[in-house]
């Protein structure tokens, strides 16, 4: 008899390209034999006349999606990604009450990669008091972690240190801070409320990381979806995330999409250097 998947939901934007959003998140879940779900939250494509870039979803057409994939499927992971609006949050936060899993990852999503504004200026608090108390693990990068803690400045390894013990008083059972605008290796700190864990990889010297925040929390949902502990999800995640960067490609000349199936073509998996300190 057929061993069926694990099941993962992402609720995210569904970024045209390809590279980000919904798109991205359903190829990780795919390369981790994970049955992946949508709830569009917002349609992302510049329109070549009126500039407009984001399109939203209605309220109902979001809880249409959620509960037709609750209904249908079911879930053993949730992640979510751009919600743009204070409503949307709001939603998505009552949806999550409803949806018989504790394995939530909130990618608190904010600007794109081309500089697109995904997240609504009044909508941060709505994510602070609502989402994040949540989810079993968050996954901001370092200026998304700024924001949400009230613009501080986060410039070192110790800074991102202590955004994670603070974001941690949130509410999240673990946070994520991803260190990417740092010098030297790939560096993110995870800190569970006992241990603050440093993740370490080589850093790719590309421009090609379009959905790798995205890709990132989607692996990190398949993997607890897998029945991973947050640690073991985590490294499983980066060291993914790692090789489809190192195998990153653009069409155009503008920041072009990881690539996702390299860790299965190419056989390859980076190893990642993990260091652990009680607090």
């Amino acid at each position: 008899m057929m061993t069926k998947p694990k099941r993962a939901l992402t609720i995210a934007g569904s970024a045209s390209g390809g590279s980000a959003g919904i798109q991205a998140d359903i190829k990780t879940f795919q390369e981790f034999d994970v049955y992946g779900m949508s709830v569009v939250t917002a349609i992302v494509g510049r329109h070549p006349i009126t500039g407009k870039n984001v399109h939203p979803m209605t309220i109902e057409a979001i809880e249409a999606q959620f509960y037709t994939a609750k209904e249908q499927i079911g879930f053993d992971a949730i992640k979510t990604g751009m919600l743009f609006s204070k409503e949307v949050i709001e939603t998505v936060a009552k949806l999550l009450a409803d949806a018989d899993t504790e394995h939530i990852v909130v990618d608190p999503v904010m600007v794109g990669k081309l500089k697109s504004k995904l997240l609504k200026d009044d909508a941060i608090e709505a994510l602070k008091e609502k989402l994040l108390p949540r989810a079993a693990v968050i996954t901001p990068n370092m200026y998304e972690a700024s924001i949400l803690l009230d613009d501080r400045p986060l410039d070192t390894l110790d800074d991102l240190k202590r955004a994670a013990i603070d974001l941690h008083a949130l509410g999240p059972s673990c946070v994520l801070v991803k260190g990417g605008r740092l010098d030297g290796p790939a560096v993110d700190v995870l800190y569970d409320g006992e241990t603050l864990t440093t993740l370490t990889a080589p850093r790719i010297d590309t421009k090609n990381t379009s959905g790798a925040g995205c890709s990132y929390s989607a692996a990190i949902a398949a993997n607890l979806a897998k029945g991973k502990t947050i640690q073991e999800a985590v490294q499983i995640a980066k060291s993914f995330i790692t090789t489809a960067i190192s195998h990153s490609f653009t069409y155009t000349g503008i920041a072009g999409p990881t690539y996702h199936a390299a860790e299965r073509k190419y056989g390859e998996a980076h190893a990642i250097k993990v260091e652990a300190e009680k607090i």
